[in-house]
């Protein structure tokens, strides 16, 4: 994590105006393309749901603007953000969440989550918490078309919230309802529309 050079940070203006607001949060919903991705998770027995938080993952640690931190009153950057999902095991309605870095290799990653989610026996494992996290969640019973969060009242709260639901096809193309909160101190529409972008191109290249 670096501290960046506040006096001279673009961004000064726009982050002391939304820092006067007392909710400065906000959320866009839009659908993706996930055809190349559900067709690769297919041919490679791997989980589609894992390898979407994999993917997701490394197209927000590409925009810069999502690893930016709040800490103790300063604004830092992180150096990678860590994925944190909702898993369930089979059978179960009970849902618990699962942390563990993305690594370089998706197979990898959706092998190491399988056996951490498989082993844990507790709901959280706070040791894993803090603010380099990012939050997944995801709806597969339905076609997810918004959605809010839970979250404590503190305005530094800089960790992204990302959702989607069931993939839905409609003339060959497999879509879903993709969900992202974030703090608008730090992110803006234009680096959503580039994570966005960033991910379809991660999809497409596999």
């Amino acid at each position: 994590m670096t501290y960046i050079d506040y006096e001279n940070w673009q961004r000064k203006e726009v982050f002391e105006f939304f820092s006067a607001i007392s909710h400065p949060f906000y959320s866009v919903g839009f659908r993706q393309d996930v055809t190349a991705l559900a067709a690769y998770c297919k041919r490679n027995g791997l989980s589609f749901y894992l390898a979407l938080v994999w993917l997701s993952t490394k197209a927000l640690n590409a925009v810069e603007n999502f690893r930016y931190t709040i800490d103790g009153g300063r604004v830092a950057l992180l150096d990678e953000r860590i994925p944190s999902f909702c898993d369930l095991r089979p059978g179960s309605e009970l849902f618990h969440i699962v942390t563990l870095p993305a690594g370089d290799d998706l197979a990898e990653f959706c092998r190491a989550a399988r056996e951490k989610s498989a082993a844990q026996t507790r709901f959280i494992d706070q040791t894993s918490e803090g603010a380099s996290l990012i939050y997944f969640s995801c709806t597969p019973w339905f076609d997810l078309t918004a959605l809010t969060n839970e979250r404590d009242f503190d305005r530094d709260d800089a960790i992204p919230r990302v959702a989607w639901g069931k993939y839905v096809e409609e003339n060959g193309r497999k879509t879903l309802g993709f969900s992202i909160e974030v703090n608008h101190r730090l992110v803006d529409g234009f680096h959503i529309g580039q994570f966005s972008e960033t991910l379809s191109r991660y999809i497409s290249e596999l």
